[in-house]
């Protein structure tokens, strides 16, 4: 087990003069290009670059200087809407280690454990760090983010893509590496923290030692992907007698065509990409008033549950060339970002060549649709 901290450049820069998301564009900043089609390609500006498409070439120095929401046109005449992506757009683009949590989930996990400004709050694991961008900006500067993670890769990516969005790292959020059960003792003190969030393979391991970190009333969240799951941590939730009954629910967005007098559901949908699992601490003593119910067939023994759920779960990972690749990349965003405001900063040949979208895809196309590995 090893603990880090985030890394600390960019953190004396006044808060005041840190790179804001408004106003006119700026060396560093990302830009999301929507082309005729509806199709959003996203760069890193920076001096003398291009951007290459198949209809023609565009000048980052003819988007530099320009306010928000402005149209640029490409040397073929093709026009291409320019804004600074949301936090949506920039999740879905971002370089990934593991699969992320997807907006409606993530809104849907800030609501429901009642994430607010100045908050305690822990998170595991902390994968590509898209959640840890949702929860940042819900906590506010005044709030605390503990992250926890399994593997250093995954912790570097995150890490790159928070400082990437914010152009600094925060402050008030650290990424420990390590087995949450082991590591959330000796990082955060018993009864002090407001939110647990888990995002993990089997959460029900971890139940006892985020009771034992959470504050009498803490909710605690559990984002699991199967139905095995949600039963296995559920009833380890009940069985360890120190929080409320939990609640369980998926999210599902359906679109809307709205055009004149067409009005209609769109052909495609968000469908299932995970439940949520929400539960509050009890004050330590306290029994639990029983739920009145009718019999049911609902008894099951320790056996029952470990043929429903195998304590072996499967885990697809991303290969370890692809993972140092996207470190890399995460990385040389993260400097990029950090300079903005500050001057254009040293530029590698290996991010002048990513540059290039239709060399080594610098622009990073968005996508929608959910993957199968493993979330974070």
């Amino acid at each position: 087990m090893t603990e880090t901290s985030t890394p600390t450049p960019g953190t004396d820069v006044p808060a005041d003069e840190r790179p804001q998301n408004s106003g006119p564009f700026r060396v560093g900043d990302r830009v999301q290009l929507t082309g005729p089609k509806g199709k959003r390609n996203t760069i890193t500006l920076q001096p003398g670059k291009e951007f290459h498409t198949h209809r023609g070439i565009v000048s980052h120095d003819t988007i530099i200087g320009l306010p928000d929401g402005s149209v640029i046109t490409t040397t073929d005449g093709i026009e291409y809407l320019a804004l600074r992506p949301l936090l949506v757009d920039f999740v879905m683009s971002m370089p990934r280690g593991a699969a992320i949590i997807y907006p409606k989930d993530a809104a849907q996990i800030i609501g429901q454990a009642d994430i607010f400004p100045g908050a305690t709050v822990v998170e595991a694991g902390v994968g590509s760090g898209a959640l840890s961008l949702w929860i940042l900006r819900a906590i506010g500067p005044t709030g605390r983010l503990e992250s926890f993670e399994r593997r250093d890769e995954f912790a570097d990516v995150a890490r790159g893509n928070v400082a990437t969005f914010f152009g600094y790292d925060p402050e008030n959020w650290r990424v420990s590496v390590g087995d949450l059960t082991e590591t959330l003792p000796t990082t955060v003190e018993r009864d002090s923290v407001d939110r647990v969030v888990l995002d993990m393979l089997a959460p029900w391991e971890c139940i006892d030692a985020c009771a034992d970190a959470l504050k009498p009333g803490g909710v605690i969240l559990c984002y699991v992907a199967t139905v095995t799951q949600l039963s296995r941590v559920a009833e380890a939730i009940r069985a360890s007698g120190r929080f409320t009954n939990p609640d369980s629910n998926e999210t599902m967005v359906r679109g809307w065509h709205v055009e004149g007098l067409a009005v209609r559901p769109d052909h495609r949908m968000i469908g299932h990409t995970g439940f949520l699992i929400t539960a509050r601490k009890l004050a330590d003593g306290t029994v639990l008033p029983e739920l009145k119910r009718r019999p049911s067939k609902s008894d099951f023994s320790d056996e029952d549950v470990e043929l429903w759920t195998p304590g072996a779960l499967g885990e697809r990972n991303v290969s370890a060339k692809i993972l140092r690749k996207r470190v890399r990349n995460v990385t040389t965003s993260a400097e990029l970002s950090k300079a903005r405001g500050l001057g254009a900063g040293p530029v590698t040949s290996d991010s002048a060549d990513r540059e290039r979208a239709t060399a080594d895809g610098a622009a990073h196309t968005d996508n929608s649709e959910p993957d199968d590995a493993s979330r974070g």
